[in-house]
């Protein structure tokens, strides 16, 4: 299958998202709502359901989580150096350091998907919620220190985090989910993507920002070009097979989480700017990921 083809229907939900909210009156309200029916239920439903049923080794996922460790701490210092590169505003910077090293997990889940080999997405599965609390961490801590207790407290409660450890735990201790309890599972993980990807679609915006255009093009370049390239280096340094190559570099060259411009906008940070960052580096991934997939085959 084409690569093109292969991002394309996530895109196009997208874009469904976008025209929802601005051209057939669906409001912000429905899709705060429904964001927040995809984070606290749908995703981790469709995180649990997909871990608990892959064949997963203790040694290769520790690997693969040592590898996911890599990534995360090569974008937070990628965000840093942004701060030496363009000289820019303390403040800006501390908001749309996110940018760099944040990531869109629904999209990342359903590309994984598409990849066509069994184990895919069960394996991005393990790296997004193995990422979570690294990112959170990184965002927080570029954002403002003093809410770092917090932050902890939150990602303690955080829905991905406790659905991961959970099915996890019963994967290695081989504990059985009753058949019921996974037909549930998989209709609400089958709901979480495509509501997840409309729910980015109306978050997009391109308001604002010229302001800081260095910043942002650091920002975004860092995330859709130098990160996939670190993770080429770090993966062929660690030896991987193929196949975890694969979804660890689609999972460094996904754009930003939409959530970045919400986290920025709560701590007191220019959410504004945020959004235009993870907007325009939205876009872009249409280009950048299809070149990223097709180096790899």
């Amino acid at each position: 299958m084409s690569v093109i083809l292969l991002i394309l229907p996530d895109f196009l939900l997208i874009a469904l998202g976008w025209l929802l909210l601005h051209r057939f009156g669906f409001d912000r309200v429905f899709f705060v709502q429904a964001e927040k029916l995809v984070y606290f239920v749908l995703f981790p439903a469709l995180l649990f359901h997909s871990i608990t049923r892959a064949p997963l080794a203790l040694g290769s996922t520790t690997v693969l989580l040592a590898a996911t460790v890599g990534i995360m701490l090569g974008g937070i210092a990628l965000a840093w150096l942004g701060r030496l590169a363009v000289r820019a505003d303390p403040g800006a910077h501390a908001s749309t350091a996110q940018c760099a090293f944040r990531f869109n997990s629904y999209l990342a889940l359903s590309l994984a998907a598409s990849l066509g080999w069994a184990g895919a997405q069960a394996t991005m599965a393990v790296i997004l919620g193995f990422a979570v609390p690294i990112s959170n961490m990184g965002a927080v801590h570029a954002l403002a220190s003093r809410h770092g207790g917090r932050a902890l407290r939150e990602m303690a409660r955080n829905p991905f985090i406790l659905a991961t450890l959970a099915a996890l735990t019963c994967n290695f201790l081989q504990i059985p989910i009753p058949h019921p309890v996974e037909v549930t599972l998989g209709r609400l993980g089958a709901c979480a993507i495509a509501l997840g990807l409309l729910c980015v679609g109306a978050t997009l915006s391109l308001a604002g920002g010229r302001t800081h255009a260095p910043l942002m093009a650091w920002m975004i370049g860092a995330k859709l070009i130098l990160l996939p390239l670190w993770t080429l280096a770090l993966t062929w340094m660690l030896d991987l097979p193929v196949q975890e190559r694969i979804v660890l570099l689609l999972f460094s060259a996904v754009p930003t989480s939409s959530a970045a411009h919400v986290l920025a906008a709560r701590m007191g940070g220019d959410g504004r700017l945020v959004a235009v960052t993870m907007s325009i580096g939205t876009l872009l991934s249409a280009v950048t990921l299809p070149f990223w997939l097709g180096i790899t085959g």
